[in-house]
């Protein structure tokens, strides 16, 4: 009788760029994290992860942004696959393969949405069981990594590991911009300055007028410092403002990617091209919140 010889297996995820809709700073720990009150969502664009059975745990990076990107120990992505099998009785083992489309050190939760994609990756790879909490390892690997790994619209709180997420959220059109420039964050919040801000009360976020209407009374409190660190925001923030359609500018997490929400798809894909065609160093991309 033949051999059961079985095909690898490939398990695929997204990792969706997130955005901060506003992010106020609302305090800080006696260990120096500052406490956080936003609003997260994630876009319909992002990296892409996919991961295959192999005796170890091991990562090859492609895509436009691959060569910022670490392919060794040090790769966040990496690190979560080994918190995990360290996790469970197994010690198996898997080849990850991470498509990079999504700029470095660009406050759109990069390293941290690929950290959460191969631990939803890996789980089904090796048939965790459905029901198993990964929120205190993802937390071990950073403050975003809980919001990637729950992967939906949420308001946060906390340094950004207490999540609530919205019932419902309209997928608007979003135009991100990147002008090329990385951001640390670290420097970014170091550079900051100002008071801290109350905690703002919940608001609805089922429609998209009633959501942008809300957001007009936030902000993103690390705008000035990154505007300080690299002025090119400040210009990306002033193009997008005059775009056409565009309701809302302003700028992700610790920067320096911006982005203009739209409610009409067609004004934030033109404004893409008129950007890409007056601006050909920047990174634009035209997409969706999901």
């Amino acid at each position: 009788m033949a051999a059961d010889v079985r095909r690898p297996r490939t398990v695929r995820e997204a990792a969706p760029a997130k955005v901060n809709l506003f992010l106020h700073l609302v305090g800080r720990r006696p260990d120096g994290y500052h406490l956080l009150d936003g609003l997260v969502a994630f876009t319909a664009f992002g990296d892409r992860v996919e991961v295959t059975p192999a005796d170890d745990l091991s990562i090859a990076v492609d895509g436009p942004f691959a060569a910022q990107v670490p392919a060794d120990g040090s790769n966040l992505a990496l690190k979560a696959a080994v918190a995990l099998r360290d996790l469970g009785p197994s010690g198996e083992g898997a080849h990850i393969r991470l498509e990079k489309r999504v700029p470095v050190a660009a406050g759109l939760g990069g390293g941290s949405g690929d950290a959460a994609a191969v631990l939803r990756a890996l789980t089904r790879l090796w048939r965790w069981p459905r029901d198993h909490d990964l929120h205190d390892l993802a937390a071990s690997l950073g403050a975003d990594v809980p919001m990637c790994l729950a992967g939906m619209p949420a308001r946060i709180a906390g340094i950004g590991d207490r999540l609530s997420p919205c019932a419902s959220f309209p997928s608007l059109p979003i135009l991100l911009v990147n002008p090329g420039v990385p951001l640390g964050t670290p420097e970014v919040f170091r550079a900051r300055k100002g008071d801290w801000r109350p905690a703002l009360p919940a608001f609805a976020t089922d429609d998209a007028d009633g959501l942008l209407a809300a957001l007009a009374d936030t902000r993103n409190d690390l705008t000035d410092s990154a505007r300080v660190l690299a002025p090119s925001v400040g210009t990306v923030l002033e193009r997008l403002t005059a775009a056409p359609g565009c309701r809302l500018a302003r700028m992700s997490g610790s920067g320096a990617t911006c982005f203009g929400l739209f409610p009409d798809a067609g004004d934030a894909t033109r404004a893409a091209r008129r950007l890409r065609r007056e601006q050909p160093g920047w990174w634009v991309a035209a997409t969706r919140l999901r």
